[in-house]
């Protein structure tokens, strides 16, 4: 890997989301490690949307504001 694939700063946009998005993925698998049963569609897509959605907020206030 060369020195331009990591980010400059822990502000960068691609970092930020990214630290969001394993941070939103952990939790959600905390919280899928407490409910029985198999995961359904609609699990299936609350999970998705949930992991998204703060990573991109993330990333976009990062790329305003850092």
């Amino acid at each position: 890997m060369s020195a331009r694939e990591f980010p400059n700063s822990w502000t960068d946009p691609a970092y930020v989301a990214t630290v969001v998005m394993v941070v939103a993925t952990g939790a959600l698998f905390f919280y899928a490690a407490l409910r029985p049963g198999e995961p359904s569609p609609e699990t299936v897509g609350f999970v998705v949307l949930w992991v998204s959605a703060p990573a991109t907020v993330a990333y976009e206030l990062a790329r305003r504001f850092g």
